[in-house]
């Protein structure tokens, strides 16, 4: 229990320093941002409590809003992922369910579960995010094309990192 507490949170560390020293600071005439830090959010376990979830979310976010300057944008965009992950996972919910030893990763649940799951909830954080940084309808059109190019942006960045750092399940042939 102690050692996943610890590989978790060294999971958000890292993802953060890479969010705030590296991806902070890439832009293309603002067009995109890529926001890599919901991964940790998006890797919970699927046991884990929703409330737990939701505080584990704002945690993180705020963490975030502290080193980029940001007023609780990113605290409440991931608040709002947190709050709706336990309903796509129970959407996306396999037909014989989710075993022990599922973890929300492409090796565990595989490619096109993974890509649902991630890109829905990274699209949701990056629309709350988007929205309330522009808080208005002036630039709609650019506003939707930010979230749109940044969450594909985004989700590429997230696979690699799942084929980078995760194993692939073994295949038993007995």
């Amino acid at each position: 229990m102690f050692s996943s507490i610890i590989g978790y949170l060294l999971r958000f560390i890292l993802l953060a320093f890479a969010q705030v020293m590296i991806l902070n600071n890439v832009h293309l005439h603002g067009l995109f941002n890529p926001y890599i830090y919901p991964l940790f959010i998006l890797l919970l376990p699927f046991e884990m409590s929703a409330l737990l979830v939701l505080i584990v979310g704002f945690l993180s976010g705020l963490a975030i809003d502290f080193y980029s300057n940001s007023l609780g944008l990113h605290a409440a965009a991931t608040t709002f992922m947190a709050f709706v992950r336990p309903q796509m996972i129970s959407l996306l919910k396999p037909a014989a369910g989710y075993q022990p030893e599922d973890r929300p990763t492409i090796s565990s649940m595989g490619f096109l579960w993974f890509v649902v799951y991630a890109s829905v909830l990274i699209f949701m954080h990056h629309c709350v995010f988007f929205m309330m940084e522009t808080f208005s309808f002036h630039q709609a059109l650019f506003v939707i094309s930010k979230m749109a190019v940044s969450t594909v942006v985004s989700i590429v960045i997230i696979i690699a990192l799942q084929y980078l750092f995760y194993k692939r399940k073994r295949i038993s042939l007995t």
